[in-house]
């Protein structure tokens, strides 16, 4: 008789609602954000302006809300899949306190003002080294975990987990290279073009292996476990995860064109991009395929709807960005709201639909309830979708006419048609109002869900059917 596996459901229970949180904080001040672009006046200085902001609502959401999603999602799914508990639970603890306490101390001090001045790699090394404690206490645990494991096969999902761990471990201790000056001050090792190139060689592939790789490994898990049927092609799978690795850790030089980096390496970056489509589709057409094993149930499964939603954004983002690396393009979308339709299509689209779903998901097993509604399910679906769309088309509108009004050239003198940066900016305000009520609408649903979650958890046992919680019962 197999012996009952201890599951430590408390941990997970602590990321979900930490991913709750600093969704809200984060989102929140991402519409405020938005609203700046339109209304400087909004801008209260020093600490609520723009650029005491923006840093707070991208680590916020990138590794405050996503990465309580991942480890929530780690803590629940290893565990399960490798037939085995969690090795240690005071590590499991610890990795989560230190973390906690590293982004509020995130919080305040970007809203200082004190920052590396690096894209995702803002902390001050007081807190670097800190992340670098409770990085390298999750890697223990997780890998001993490994180690003890009952199911000697590893399912794909832990494999995309791995790259997590493994890369990032790296492509952090290597960027966040520094000399202390002061206690919220330090100089990077690296100058000038160097500096650029490792900057976005860890910028790239901080989406790749931090928004992208983890979210895989959640699609992986989620989208069989919920459906309960098994993923299309366990082969694909395998193909989509070495290809993807070995592939985008290359692609960081496309940030850097018209650069005084290297042309070769420039051209290397657009290449390894350019071939990034080939296993980014293959994953989609994976999930897609699983998919369409269940038809029916689609239509009115809010959870299966945001994974449908995600892998469709994951598609679309990588292709758009492999197109937005090549020269001829790049010329147009560099630096314009385009980059931001872009980047927030992959994030709202591909990255928030696949935490919904898991959020959705976790919370009615974790707290053995039934979901409080699945009409305000279907209302969050809705509401972030429609916010998603405006959101999207307009940056990508607002983008294409930015890039073309900078190379204007007046034909009567030869020289810019719009020398006056004040006049592009008036031009494209209503395109960036429509981006902050497109936010404004994804805020509502999230809110919606959090309203759904919170009533979940607190009719837990008062009247609701528990859900089936047999998980070895449950396709793998």
């Amino acid at each position: 008789m197999q012996n009952r596996i201890d599951y430590d459901n408390q941990i997970v229970r602590w990321w979900v609602i930490s991913a709750l949180v600093w969704a809200g904080a984060s989102l929140l001040i991402g519409v405020i954000i938005a609203f700046q672009m339109v209304y400087p006046e909004l801008n209260l200085g020093p600490w609520l302006t723009f650029g005491r902001l923006r840093p707070v609502h991208t680590n916020g959401i990138i590794f405050g809300f996503t990465g309580s999603m991942i480890f929530a999602s780690m803590y629940y799914s290893f565990p399960r899949l490798l037939k085995t508990p969690m090795w240690s639970k005071a590590l499991s603890r610890a990795h989560f306190w230190m973390f906690i306490v590293t982004i509020v101390g995130a919080v305040l001090t970007l809203l200082a003002g004190f920052t590396q001045s690096k894209e995702y790699a803002e902390l001050e090394w007081p807190l670097d080294l800190l992340v670098a404690v409770w990085w390298l206490t999750m890697a223990t645990n997780f890998f001993m975990t490994i180690k003890n494991r009952q199911e000697k096969h590893m399912y794909v999902a832990i494999w995309f987990f791995i790259a997590t761990i493994v890369t990032i471990t790296v492509l952090y201790v290597v960027n966040n290279i520094s000399i202390p000056s002061g206690l919220f001050k330090s100089y990077s090792v690296y100058s000038g073009a160097t500096d650029a190139s490792i900057q976005w060689w860890y910028g790239h592939n901080a989406v790749a292996f931090f928004l992208t790789t983890p979210i895989l490994g959640m699609m992986y898990y989620y989208l069989p476990k919920h459906t309960k049927l098994p993923i299309f092609s366990h082969r694909i799978s395998i193909i989509h995860f070495w290809s993807l690795i070995f592939i985008y850790i290359w692609a960081g030089p496309h940030h850097l064109l018209y650069s005084p980096i290297p042309n070769w390496a420039q051209s290397l970056g657009m290449l390894f991009s350019i071939m990034l489509i080939a296993p980014s589709w293959g994953g989609m057409l994976n999930g897609f395929l699983t998919l369409t094993q269940s038809k029916e149930k689609l239509r009115t499964d809010a959870t299966l709807k945001f994974i449908l939603v995600g892998i469709t954004f994951y598609g679309m983002s990588t292709f758009e960005g492999p197109m937005m690396s090549i020269r001829s393009v790049n010329v147009i979308s560099h630096n314009t709201d385009w980059t931001i339709g872009h980047v927030h299509g992959g994030a709202l689209g591909w990255v928030g639909g696949i935490c919904f779903a898991a959020l959705y998901y976790l919370v009615p097993r974790l707290w053995n309830a039934k979901l409080y509604s699945e009409k305000l399910a279907e209302v969050h679906f809705w509401t972030a979708t429609i916010g998603i769309l405006l959101y999207v088309v307009s940056m990508w509108v607002s983008g294409v006419a930015e890039g073309l009004m900078w190379r204007a050239i007046d034909p009567a003198t030869g020289g810019l048609m719009y020398p006056d940066w004040i006049e592009i900016v008036q031009q494209l305000a209503p395109y960036r109002l429509i981006r902050a009520i497109g936010g404004l609408s994804f805020l509502t649903g999230f809110f919606v869900m959090v309203y759904n979650l919170i009533m979940t958890i607190r009719n837990a046992g008062e009247g609701f059917v528990p859900v089936d919680l047999r998980e070895g019962a449950e396709a793998a």
